[in-house]
């Protein structure tokens, strides 16, 4: 018998659209239909990403995922990076869309949209589903830790730590728990995002965000039980059900927003074991010339071979009227510059000895399944928590340092990479976290039983 009709709602970042389609995938598989929503401007550079990948075979064996996309309310042209504007003009235009196509769906007649899958950064999705009667699920794809600090909210105002704007009183620590990293106020997730304008609407969408999880009937995570043990004795709500990563379903991971280059699995193939340094930033990450210019020269000074992500975007200029004069030529034996890789399948890579990552908490995820150790530079968010967790915590990883100019220099590239990679230390504690990452989502294992549980959940409904 098939599963139920699901909608599913990723938030429109290339974090969240990966982990959101992993779950559809793994449901589909379950003989779950979906239908997944994009939002316009990304649904083109999904079906372009895939296509030019030949990619479109997954589609071929799963054709019970439908994509499908509905307008964000932004103008073409518009900085779609601009996570404020892009937030609050979906929030004004996609709630009433997504009505009108559950609605649309619904009248073909046959298979009904039986739950609602929605990121619970668009809390106005489940909104709509609670109002039409159906079933809902709130997806998390980033830390448990993040979205225990965003449900403490209430508590933060209390102690006047911060305003009911979301405006900080107080410069103070916070720890959930003794196995969660402390958090300073400034590094709440909406306060270290953007302009002073952008943190104000942010912050009202993680007040309306709270609200509507809780007309959720799950509140599902892309984590571990291990990983934050404590935060499921806080908020026993929030569920479990990582890592979501392709190789756990033995396919390709899908979802990019840009083409995925695979010459590099080649070129990787051809390096020794455990010498590559793998380097990348993620969709968001953004850095100015000089930074670009010193990560280029530490990974120079290194010695090393390196396999480095730089997309279009991560500089303001085109990056390839940035690298330092004559640095292709220099390291081209044994540096390869990819536009966007295949990173799950990179990692896995015995070739790969540690991974210099922004830590996004896909990127995190990723690694520690594979037993690769970090060097962290993280850009914004919940990234700075996530580096706490690796360096401070778990204690996989290290910290590349500022100077006073606020730069991480070429030096400190080259004398991180060799201190981790002489650090037998970490590398044992990185396997011991591979085996507990992979154990959750083997038959038996915690991960794997709340997905079930969730699907005969699913199948009810």
């Amino acid at each position: 018998m098939g599963g139920g009709h699901i909608l599913a709602i990723p938030y429109p970042a290339q974090g969240h659209v990966i982990p959101m389609l992993e779950i559809c995938l793994c449901l589909a598989k379950h003989r779950f239909e979906i239908t997944f929503v994009n939002t316009e401007y990304n649904h083109k550079r999904v079906i372009d990403a895939m296509a030019e990948a030949n990619h479109t075979e997954e589609w071929d064996g799963n054709t019970n995922i439908h994509l499908v996309s509905l307008p964000d309310g932004m103008k073409p042209g518009e900085d779609r990076n601009d996570l404020g504007k892009l937030t609050e003009a979906m929030f004004q235009v996609m709630p009433i869309m997504l009505e009108e196509l559950i609605n649309k769906i619904n009248g073909l007649g046959g298979n009904e949209i039986t739950c609602v899958i929605a990121d619970e950064n668009t809390g106005w999705a489940l909104q709509v589903a609670e109002n039409m009667g159906i079933p809902r699920v709130a997806f998390w794809p980033a830390s448990a830790a993040v979205l225990a600090l965003i449900f403490n909210i209430p508590k933060f105002i209390e102690q006047k730590l911060i305003d009911f704007d979301g405006t900080l009183l107080k410069s103070e620590q916070i720890k959930l728990a003794a196995s969660v990293p402390t958090t300073r106020t400034e590094g709440l997730v909406w306060a270290c995002v953007g302009d002073k304008e952008t943190q104000k609407i942010l912050f009202q969408v993680c007040l309306r965000n709270n609200k509507s999880a809780k007309l959720a009937d799950w509140v599902i995570c892309n984590t571990v039980y291990e990983l934050e043990e404590e935060i499921f004795t806080l908020f026993p709500r929030i569920v479990p059900i990582g890592p979501l990563l392709a190789s756990n379903r033995l396919g390709n991971s899908a979802g990019h927003f840009w083409t995925e280059d695979s010459t590099c699995l080649k070129w990787i193939d051809q390096q020794s074991p455990g010498s590559v340094i793998y380097v990348a930033f993620g969709s968001f990450t953004v850095l100015d010339n000089a930074q670009f210019q010193e990560l280029a020269l530490g990974l120079e000074l290194s010695g090393r071979p390196f396999l480095w992500v730089v997309r279009p975007n991560i500089t303001e200029e085109n990056p390839n009227n940035v690298f330092p004069v004559g640095f292709q030529e220099r390291v081209e034996s044994r540096g390869k510059i990819v536009g966007w890789a295949p990173q799950q399948r990179v990692l896995n890579h015995p070739s790969v000895a540690c991974f210099l990552s922004h830590c996004g908490w896909n990127s995190t995820l990723e690694s520690l399944s594979n037993g690769v150790p970090f060097l962290c530079w993280p850009y914004f968010a919940d990234q700075f928590l996530n580096e706490s967790y690796i360096c401070e915590i778990w204690k996989v990883g290290l910290k590349l340092e500022k100077d006073g100019d606020g730069i991480i220099r070429r030096t400190e590239v080259e004398q991180k990479v060799e201190k981790l990679l002489g650090d037998e230390e970490v590398k044992h504690r990185t396997r011991k976290l591979k085996k507990i990452m992979m154990e959750n989502v083997e038959e038996g294992g915690r991960s794997y039983n709340n997905f079930n549980n969730f699907m005969d959940w699913l199948k009810r409904t």
